[in-house]
């Protein structure tokens, strides 16, 4: 697969690759770091939440400009964006300037995939490489960057302890890794410069689109982005009740585990699903986009709103790692059929408004479980995502079945 990519797409792996494992080294010590400098715990979860609305917004921004102001130049913006996030986060622990830096500039407090790649990334890909094999490719980017992610986390938690160990203070340990943060944004931006004409969005005919037919740097495809970013926005909204730290604290509540064994339970179930999008580009192949985003998401939330019912700590495990192994599947699917669907001139818009539709919907949802949680309810943030989700499936295939991308058209 790797040998038929062009020099662009494996230029576009390595910087998926370098800038993941960036976010996944930052990620161990972040928080740590705001503590260590004397930000208070209530300062530190608001600084987390401006910065991953600052992100939502930058991304929004950038993503619907790239197409037509250049995706390579938008792309080397964002890697700027992180330099500066990196660079004055290592300077100072002024909180306003925290603040500013990270709503301003690009940082991951979760390790997660986070600012305008992604997506600007995805329309590129999309485009150098066939349609046929275009949704392989999105499965393997999602795999290398999965694991990136685990790698940098664990080269970022060791480096800082041994650092520890040779007599730097906790405050420069983690200082340190924050200069390598902000290094592999010059390196991405060097990495981006390197990239060739050929993944700039091509205009399907030379007729300007008239100002008010454009919105989000969409036109032709508006209407299909907008639809599937409602759909996409109540499939992560349901997610969002149940995002893994939550899953771990329900976890230790109902069950007792100790946050060792949580750790071990939630690297496998990651590992498993990781590798399964590798059988989601294997089984799209054979009965196509649509069909596997559904019927491999609706058991996956089956499974969902059975977990909080299982008597013991093993069942539920097995059922939590069985739906972890399909529950992924959806994802390279659903990158791929957007990009298929839409104009090639408004694939960077289309991801990114999509995107920022699923950060929308999943950045409510964890206030609600909360509640839930508070009140002893605890099935009923699981029962009410996996309802919700299988809810999105149904609703995405009556309004999308029809719509086939180019490669299943015949």
């Amino acid at each position: 697969m790797f040998s038929s990519l062009p020099r662009d797409g494996l230029l576009l792996f390595s910087t998926r690759i370098v800038r993941l494992f960036a976010y996944g080294f930052l990620s161990v010590i972040l928080v740590l770091y705001l503590s260590e400098v004397g930000i208070g715990d209530t300062q530190i979860g608001l600084l987390l939440t401006l910065t991953m609305i600052g992100d939502a917004a930058i991304s929004l921004w950038i993503t619907t400009s790239a197409d037509r102001m250049g995706r390579k130049k938008m792309l080397i913006v964002g890697a700027g964006l992180m330099l500066l996030a990196g660079l004055v986060f290592v300077m100072t622990g002024n909180v306003a300037l925290l603040t500013i830096a990270a709503i301003i500039g690009v940082i991951s407090p979760s390790g997660s995939e986070v600012g305008p790649f992604l997506s600007i990334e995805q329309a590129a890909l999309s485009q150098i490489v066939p349609n046929e094999k275009r949704t392989q490719i999105f499965a393997w980017y999602n795999l290398v960057g999965a694991f990136a992610t685990a790698l940098g986390a664990l080269i970022g938690g060791a480096l800082a302890q041994g650092l520890q160990a040779f007599g730097y203070t906790a405050l420069e340990s983690y200082r340190l890794i924050l200069v390598g943060y902000a290094a592999s944004g010059v390196i991405l931006a060097l990495m981006f410069s390197q990239l060739s004409q050929a993944i700039e969005a091509q205009k399907i005919n030379s007729t300007k689109q008239p100002s008010h037919q454009t919105q989000f740097g969409l036109h032709h495809s508006r209407s299909i982005v907008f639809r599937l970013s409602a759909l996409f926005a109540l499939d992560a909204f349901g997610g969002g009740l149940v995002m893994q730290s939550l899953i771990a604290y329900w976890l230790h509540l109902r069950f007792g585990l100790e946050p060792a064994v949580l750790g071990a339970i939630f690297f496998g179930a990651n590992i498993l699903a990781g590798l399964s999008v590798l059988a989601a580009a294997w089984l799209a192949e054979r009965i196509g986009l649509i069909n596997t985003m559904v019927w491999t998401h609706i058991p996956s939330n089956i499974l969902l709103i059975l977990f909080p019912l299982m008597p013991s700590a093993s069942l539920a495990i097995l059922l939590l790692l069985a739906r972890y192994s399909i529950s992924q599947m959806d994802v390279p699917t659903r990158q791929s059929y957007t990009m298929a669907v839409v104009a090639p001139d408004e694939r960077s818009a289309a991801a990114g408004v999509t995107s920022i539709a699923r950060s929308v919907g999943s950045s409510v949802a964890p206030s609600i479980t909360g509640v839930f949680l508070s009140l002893s309810f605890f099935p009923a943030p699981f029962v009410l995502a996996g309802v919700l989700k299988i809810v999105y499936d149904l609703l995405l295939y009556k309004n999308f079945r029809a719509l086939k991308p180019p490669e299943e058209e015949s």
